[in-house]
Formats: structure tokens, C-alpha cells, sequence
């Protein structure tokens, strides 16, 4: 039970590190005005990469779907 406990505590420890990264860090940015330029071209690259794979993901859904249909 103890492994469990030690467990659960690494990774309540990870998940407050990725919260202080997501939110502490783009507050610093903003406060120093850099946020604006650097994070709005991240999350405007992040988008246009989960729009391709979404394409990729349908044609390749096509490309199987009549292969099926084929044999």
C-alpha cells in the first residue's frame, strides 16, 4: 500500500509541475511582453499541425475504406 501512496504523490508532484509550467510560465512572458509573438505563434503552429494530421487521418481512412471496398 505504501508503493500506492508514494505513486499517487509523484504524480500529484508532475501534475503541479505541468500546471506551474502552463500557467506560470506565460504569465512571466506577458509580464516581460514576449508572450504575445512567441505563444501566439506556438499555439497557431499547434493548431495548423492537429488540422494536417485530421487530413492525414481522413484520407488515410478513405485510402483503407476502398481498399476494403476493392477486395
Amino acid at each position: 500500500m505504501k508503493e500506492a501512496t508514494d505513486v499517487l504523490k509523484i504524480v500529484g508532484i508532475i501534475l503541479l509541475a505541468l500546471f506551474v509550467l502552463a500557467v506560470g510560465i506565460p504569465l512571466v512572458l506577458a509580464a516581460a511582453g514576449v508572450a504575445l509573438g512567441v505563444l501566439g505563434r506556438l499555439i497557431g503552429l499547434a493548431i495548423a499541425l492537429i488540422k494536417i494530421a485530421i487530413v492525414v487521418a481522413i484520407i488515410y481512412l478513405i485510402v483503407v475504406g476502398i481498399r476494403a471496398v476493392l477486395r
